[in-house]
């Protein structure tokens, strides 16, 4: 989210190393100047209302690099934000006094504009947009205030008088579902604070436990379970280095966020509701902002060698944000804590669009094992920027989504009048209603663009899907089918294939897998029977597939879900009967001492830096073989492959 101040914290240490915390691309943005009306264009916002409600059918998930509904129709997030309730608190003086909130407004933890608007013409308006979903913040704190908000707060809806925030939270997502919007609850802050410095809000556990972070996300997840609409959980926003430490996509510890939205993700869609996306956005800085010293936006970067597996492989969204005035080394600071790298803004369109492609857009590849949809959930601009290069990059961000047909949420949605120029729409004291909606506001011709391009509709054909394993520091048991019959190899690092999914590959040192459904679809008979091999019982008289090894084979009629070890060394196989007929298993890939994959690459590169093997995409793994020689790497070093039909 953008702010014009930028928290910095400074230590002195024997030579005084300034320590400057990351300012996040939503942080440390100078307010353009207001533009003369001369100086803004004349386009104006095409008429385009949202579908009705009955034109999507709830529940949303993925197939490849799209999000679809209940039917398997492309529904496209055409998204904004609607901030407030996340908190207003700019940090510092009386929390009563409106100068010391974000542009003067005070939104009492509540989304904006209820004090201005009745909810019926702020509906209508959204509808007037052409937006059909809204990415709706709240902060941990709201969730557990008590007190009521004032009158004030909900002036132009009485109806919301004496209730606290939650409920008024409550009134808004009913509202927005009711009226045929799709609603993304989003976890913005800890605190009622106005983020994105040093604030207590850098992290999921700044000012907060991890465990109470997703206790609080089962909770919400669970309160609005029953209002279909309700399609999306966006588990943290701007995840960011604190003044010590740097957040971490994959190292174990306590600041590891891919591990944290691991977790939290799985607890949201078993034991709160099944049904809803899990929104991961990238890492929003690393490092100092210092001349010289690391420092970076690595965005969604890391998931090329390391992407989530969720219980439910149709559920993952990945997510980042883009503003002009940051960039992909740059915090988006001025001044203090601003360094030399060039801010989006200040690239090339051919630049711009690589940088899209590098940080954010190879996500949606298809055929890989991070292959996800991408929603970028924020990005905006100032009605009054007169800036050159700011307005260009707004129009080449926006031409890039256009034409790449991308998932959107802009910031914010509302706002206050004479207060924030960066709301699509701004509402005065007396409820009328300024904006995008307008003649004269510049941003309306990328807005059109935007929302009238050309985009996928209707049906979307189902793709393979291929997952990831990674027991790099803990379990990766992603079947509910599997959990349900408990532990089943106590003490060792174990992982299991999503429902559905099959495993195909492994990697000789790592611990890492691969999943798919690719050809054969879900092969497992109905139950939830399995068997876990620790040893050659299954191998079958005259059939020593990998002489001088270890083999852990399936019985006859069953394949491979699941593995696990205990340090390097293959420590059991897990295996389900096939509800189809499998032939019969008699290929053997090595990879103990190079790659040995499929010419097609199918998957992608799921263990980087280590050797992996791979079954052909119409086969199945039935066995896997590794060496106990002393002085050896004990990790899995063939895999018995069979074909999907006999």
């Amino acid at each position: 989210m953008p702010t014009a101040k930028l928290v910095k914290h400074l230590t002195a240490t024997g030579a005084a190393l300034a320590l400057l915390t990351a300012a996040s691309p939503a942080v440390a943005a100078q307010r353009p100047a207001t533009a003369d009306a001369a100086d803004r264009t004349t386009a104006t916002v095409a008429d385009a209302t949202s579908p009705a409600a009955d034109t999507w059918q709830p529940p949303l998930s993925t197939r490849g690099r799209y999000i679809v509904d209940a039917q398997g129709h492309r529904f496209r997030l055409k998204s904004a934000n609607w901030d407030g309730a996340q908190g207003s608190w700019t940090g510092s003086g009386s929390t009563a006094d409106p100068a010391n909130h974000h542009a003067g407004q005070v939104s009492y933890g509540i989304p904006l504009g209820l004090d201005r608007a009745p909810l019926s013409q702020l509906l209508a308006d959204f509808h007037a947009l052409g937006i059909n979903s809204v990415r709706l913040p709240f902060s941990n704190e709201m969730i557990h205030a008590t007190a009521p908000v004032p009158d004030a707060a909900v002036a132009a809806n009485p109806g919301l008088r004496g209730r606290t925030p939650l409920q008024v939270y409550d009134a808004v997502v009913s509202a927005l579902t009711g009226d045929g919007f799709a609603v993304i609850l989003n976890d913005h802050t800890n605190t009622s604070r106005w983020c994105c410095g040093v604030d207590g809000n850098e992290r999921w556990n700044s000012s907060q436990s991890a465990q109470q972070w997703a206790d609080d996300w089962v909770f919400m997840a669970r309160r609005y379970a029953a209002d279909p609409r309700v399609v999306g959980a966006d588990l943290y926003n701007e995840v960011r280095r604190d003044v010590w430490d740097d957040p971490n996509w994959g190292l174990g510890d306590g600041h590891d966020w891919y591990a944290a939205a691991q977790v939290a993700a799985d607890r949201i869609l078993t034991e709160a509701n099944p049904n809803l996306l899990i929104v991961v956005e990238g890492i929003n800085w690393t490092g100092i902002p210092v001349d010289g010293l690391p420092h970076e936006r690595p965005t969604l970067a890391p998931v090329r060698t390391l992407s989530h597996t969720l219980v439910n492989a149709h559920k993952l969204v990945y997510s980042a944000h883009f503003y002009g005035y940051t960039g992909p080394r740059h915090s988006g600071a001025t001044g203090t804590g601003e360094t030399h790298d060039p801010r989006y803004q200040d690239l090339s369109r051919d630049q711009l669009h690589q940088v899209l492609a590098d940080q954010a857009f190879f996500v949606t590849t298809e055929g890989q094992h991070y292959t996800a949809p991408v929603w970028i959930s924020e990005f905006g601009i100032g009605a009054n920027e007169t800036g050159g290069a700011a307005r260009t990059w707004f129009g080449n961000i926006t031409d890039y989504f256009a034409d790449h047909d991308t998932d959107f949420a802009y910031w914010p949605l509302v706002g206050w009048e004479g207060h924030d120029d960066w709301a699509l729409l701004r509402y005065d004291t007396a409820g009328r209603r300024y904006g995008i909606l307008d003649s004269g506001d510049w941003r309306a011709t990328a807005w059109n663009h935007l929302m009238t391009a050309p985009t996928r509709t209707g049906p979307v054909t189902p793709v393979p899907v291929w997952r990831m394993l990674a027991t790099d520091h803990g379990d990766a048991v992603e079947s509910s089918r599997v959990r349900a019959g408990g532990d089943w190899d106590s003490g060792a690092y174990k992982a299991a294939c999503p429902d559905g999914l099959r495993l195909i590959g492994l990697s000789h040192t790592g611990g890492r897998g691969l999943c798919t459904d690719a050809t054969g679809g879900d092969l497992r008979a109905a139950g939830n029977a399995q068997t876990v091999v620790t040893d050659e019982r299954y191998v079958p008289g005259g059939g020593d597939w990998a002489g001088g090894y270890t083999k852990f084979q399936c019985p006859a009629g069953q394949f491979l879900i699941g593995y696990s070890r205990r340090g390097e060394r293959v420590s059991a196989a897990l295996c389900a009967p096939a509800g189809v007929a499998l032939g019969r298993a008699g290929r053997t890939v090595w990879f103990d001492r190079s790659d040995n994959r499929p010419a097609d690459g199918a998957g992608g590169d799921f263990a980087s830096g280590h050797f992996k093997g791979q079954c052909a995409a119409d086969e199945y793994a039935a066995g896997i073989a590794f060496t106990t020689r002393l002085g050896s790497a004990q990790g899995p070093a063939a895999v018995l492959c069979g074909p999907l039909r006999p």
